[in-house]
């Protein structure tokens, strides 16, 4: 918890917003999507796919992989609970929204369904695109598919598996968008990194979640901002970004979202 709150120290002091930006085309992803403040009719659904999660007051044993949780001590855990406590944010569901109508991404790939509400941003923001999503735990999954098919959420593929094995078949597969939110640990995100170097292209972004959970996750953060196919980073605390592109020059950005 100290590594957490320091690092969330050092963000705030070297963090700045759009004006710090002098790249072109990270200054329009801040400006015109990080920063937008529309109200879309999709955060409605967004909003409306948590609130039926908290009126879910049923048990589930949590099969729990990685670095575990911070919350909750034992894994019976109420569907309400986890979603209260675990479950990411609306802002960060409609920032997911916004991001995949903003990339227009086609092929959506994500590691760690959970309940599925970061999946919802994702499904929403591209209606006639794919979405594949794993997650470990059955009975997670079983009520992310159950909540899926509540909200006529048809371009979701959810798989039930580990993500190693998964990731074996997915490397041969070009994705446009990637969000990893699951295991939290260094050698786990490193390996996830490098196998999905094989799925990407020049437009691709890789978003990283907790990547200063603890030390050795923001180990494997630096490590993964200096490897040479990497062009573009942005730090945004909760979120690592990732890209890739070739016309653009090596830099690393602290900003505040």
């Amino acid at each position: 918890m100290w590594h957490f709150i320091k690092s969330y120290i050092q963000f705030l002091i070297k963090s700045t917003n759009a004006h710090g930006v002098h790249s072109p085309f990270v200054y329009n992803l801040i400006t015109k999507c990080f920063y937008d403040k529309t109200r879309f009719k999709a955060y409605q659904t967004i909003k409306d796919y948590r609130q039926q999660l908290y009126q879910n007051n049923a048990t589930i044993s949590v099969t729990d992989f990685g670095a575990g949780s911070r919350v909750f001590k034992s894994n019976q855990r109420e569907i309400s609970k986890i979603a209260k406590n675990v479950g990411i944010s609306n802002k960060r569901a409609q920032l997911l929204y916004r991001i995949v109508t903003y990339f227009k991404s086609e092929n959506t790939l994500e590691l760690g369904t959970s309940l599925g509400i970061a999946t919802v941003g994702l499904s929403l923001g591209h209606p006639t695109g794919k979405i594949t999503t794993i997650e470990g735990c059955p009975e997670t999954a079983k009520i992310a598919r159950q909540q899926f098919d509540s909200f006529k959420l048809n371009n979701i593929s959810l798989s039930i598996s580990n993500f190693e094995t998964e990731l074996e078949t997915l490397k041969h597969h070009d994705f446009d968008l990637i969000y990893i939110d699951g295991n939290h640990q260094k050698e786990a995100t490193l390996n996830y990194f490098e196998t999905l170097l094989n799925a990407v292209h020049n437009n691709s972004v890789i978003i990283f979640d907790d990547i200063h959970w603890s030390q050795p996750m923001t180990e494997a953060w630096e490590q993964i901002k200096q490897h040479p196919k990497v062009t573009v980073t942005i730090d945004t605390f909760f979120w690592g970004f990732v890209f890739f592109r070739k016309e653009q020059e090596k830099e690393h950005f602290i900003i505040r979202v």
